[in-house]
């Protein structure tokens, strides 16, 4: 991973959240902002600003957008390091607290509690929306929004999913997102009239990039498989996207601050991210 560093003793200037657990802070990557204009920003979104970090090459807000989309903990240190990894390759970086309206993800000590009291009361259509105003507001800074790219991860994985499908944008990569309803999701309409896989056929608008574990509790391996299926035999936007497992790693594999962390799995997908999205942004 280009630009980063082992972490300090300390948890970075944004901190972790609780519920997320500490596996070996030594195994925690620190990205220098050292090159890069970095800000937190308040970004208008319908009825309220919702917070966002972002990062760019110094100087230079004239690039491709990421949307960098935060795992169930919200936007918290690893997000605005992944945020400031992207920056370090060349992309205008942004990453929108996505759950500021509903609470806020650090005052949950575990994820049972974060999940019901929290994530759950997060409609998909409110995401979406809060990502167009994320566009817009990049466009005010100078980056080039003809050229946009979304990853997430965990929850924010199943959000890049659907936002590959609410319109159209250079690339899409999701890790380890949640891929349907069961288990997880109430049978709620309002708030979540579709899953990923209800999705794939027929409706990307984006291809999309899927990065999982083989042994991820979360996410059975027989739902990456109906997934891969249902691109498979999809449209020609479906058809062009590719889902990669990796069958010795567990969920949240890229999370280096946390005891799922997986090196060799983490180092091979971001390097498959970045081709994947440069590819589409640098044509």
């Amino acid at each position: 991973m280009t630009h980063a560093d082992s972490a300090t003793n300390d948890d970075g200037e944004m901190g972790y959240a609780p519920a997320a657990g500490r596996g070996d802070p030594a195994t925690a990557i620190h990205t220098t902002s050292t090159g890069l204009d970095v800000r937190r920003s308040a970004i208008a979104a319908g009825d309220r600003d919702i917070p966002a970090y972002a990062a760019w090459p110094e100087g230079s807000p004239d690039r491709p957008v990421v949307l960098v989309l935060s795992e169930a903990f919200g936007l918290h240190e690893h997000i605005a390091d992944i945020a400031r990894r992207f920056a370090h390759e060349g992309y205008f970086a942004v990453a929108p607290d996505l759950m500021v309206r509903q609470g806020d993800p650090q005052s949950f000590a575990d994820v049972a509690t974060l999940v019901e009291d929290l994530l759950l009361k997060i409609p998909d259509a409110q995401v979406m929306a809060d990502l167009d105003a994320t566009v817009a507001w990049a466009a005010t800074q100078g980056a080039d929004t003809s050229r946009v790219a979304v990853t997430g991860y965990c929850w924010g994985g199943r959000w890049t999913w659907l936002y590959a499908a609410h319109r159209r944008l250079a690339a899409a990569v999701a890790w380890y997102g949640i891929l349907d309803g069961d288990g997880t999701f109430p049978d709620d309409p309002d708030r979540f009239p579709r899953h990923p896989i209800d999705v794939a056929s027929a409706d990307l608008k984006t291809p999309v990039l899927g990065l999982h574990g083989g042994r991820d509790e979360a996410i059975p391996v027989t739902t990456v498989q109906e997934m891969k299926r249902r691109l498979a035999d999809g449209s020609p936007t479906a058809v062009a996207s590719e889902i990669v497992l990796y069958p010795e790693a567990g969920h949240a594999f890229f999370a280096d601050y946390r005891e799922n962390y997986d090196p060799r799995a983490a180092s091979d997908a971001w390097s498959r991210c970045l081709r994947w999205i440069g590819d589409r942004t640098r044509r």
